[in-house]
């Protein structure tokens, strides 16, 4: 793997990047975490912000410090207690004898609202025996896991505390994010307690992969704010104290910070946060193809019926896609490095919507739940049909 970019997941996991547009499609994809075993360290409370504190940016917006001092109360320490079951050597017979042992990772986590709900990543508690978080007066009490939802690396946690306690942190929307906009990031990276960095927004519309790498996260926010093992789980707020994403991975060659971490959308998570809450679980539509963008000069080199639209590659078994009768490639043709499905369906259409990119058709399946219709305009050879779908449940990763 030397010479290559690996994404390390905030619980200092190493998952592979979704590579290429040939995935299969569901309402809402994931990625990675940043956690570490665990330090402790007390937080020195912020000074007083001076009267000359240099603004984040010109105008109306609070500098790092009054931003800090408003969102760190909010923000939580999460520790959770995996038993793992691992060999030793008999030191009398050498054999090797299976033994249980405790293990802990560290991550972040931030509350939304005074009924004690906090957002954290899935990858942070997975797979946890007991969960723990600790508040800005090093407060440590144990928290509920309320449910999660690998394909987002969204999970909520629930502590039972007096709402007077609790320091909501504010959501912003994250549709409303450019590239330069300011950005703070707060968390315990390392196991230094609810750090503060800050930095831009350096990219959006990126994919990650959700842990196990089998679904994918779009909208992502790209971030040059330093990012390390432990704020996976914290919150990326704008110059106004908002919250617009939850961190969740870096990229680097090394394991740290080289200025690419990615946050997933706030919007993201508030649609799955609220179903956690209000059921224990997530549910996303899902289609069940696999697809190929097409160029205009790759629809003119293969003479297809259409110079725009998705290529499909397969369809699952039993899936929303193959009841309703769409053909996968029965060959593939590799053109300067790009594979391409031949023989099978080409989608130019969802719900009127014209198709040039796997993102607008995720984005569209994104907006369904469970058992809608979905539209789906589609060449077959010469032949020009509507299908319309009825989308089933994603599976679990």
């Amino acid at each position: 793997m030397a010479g290559r970019a690996r994404i390390w997941v905030a619980a200092g996991l190493v998952v592979a990047a979704a590579g290429g547009a040939a995935l299969a499609l569901a309402g809402a994809a994931a990625l990675g975490a940043f956690s570490t075993s665990t330090t402790t360290v007390r937080e020195v409370q912020p000074l007083a912000s001076p009267a000359t504190a240099a603004a984040f940016r010109p105008g109306k917006s609070l500098s790092i410090n009054e931003i800090y001092r408003r969102a760190a109360p909010g923000v939580v320490q999460v520790t959770a207690t995996q038993i793992v079951r691992r060999q030793s050597i008999d030191p009398f017979f050498g054999l090797p004898v299976p033994q249980n042992q405790s293990q802990q990772a560290l991550g972040s986590g931030f509350v939304i609202d005074k009924a004690g709900h906090i957002v954290t990543n899935y990858h942070v508690v997975q797979g946890a025996r007991s969960v723990s978080v600790s508040f800005s007066n090093n407060e440590s009490m144990k928290a509920r896991i309320v449910g999660s939802d690998p394909s987002t690396d969204v999970a909520v946690l629930q502590v039972d505390v007096h709402s007077q306690a609790l320091t909501p942190l504010p959501l912003g929307n994250s549709d409303d994010v450019h590239v330069g906009d300011s950005v703070v990031a707060i968390g315990n990276p390392l196991g230094l307690d609810r750090t503060v960095t800050s930095g831009i927004v350096s990219a959006l519309q990126r994919v990650i992969a959700a842990p196990g790498g089998q679904y994918s996260i779009d909208h992502v926010i790209q971030t040059d704010a330093a990012l390390n093992h432990g704020n996976s789980g914290g919150p990326l707020l704008n110059a106004d104290g908002e919250v617009i994403g939850v961190n969740s991975q870096i990229q680097s060659d090394t394991g740290s910070n080289v200025g690419l971490g990615f946050a997933i959308p706030i919007d993201t998570v508030k649609t799955v946060a609220a179903q956690i809450v209000k059921t224990g679980h997530a549910e996303h539509a899902f289609l069940g193809i696999r697809v190929q963008a097409v160029t205009p000069q790759i629809a003119r080199l293969f003479r297809l019926p259409a110079s725009h639209g998705l290529l499909v590659a397969s369809v699952e078994p039993g899936s929303a896609a193959a009841k309703a009768g769409l053909h996968g490639g029965s060959q593939q043709v590799t053109v300067s490095g790009e594979t391409y499905p031949l023989g099978g369906d080409l989608i130019v259409a969802a719900d009127g919507v014209q198709l040039s990119s796997l993102d607008q058709l995720r984005d569209a399946i994104s907006r369904k739940h469970p058992g809608d219709t979905i539209s789906l305009e589609v060449w077959r050879g010469s032949s020009r049909q509507t299908l319309d779908v009825k989308l089933g449940r994603q599976p679990s990763p």
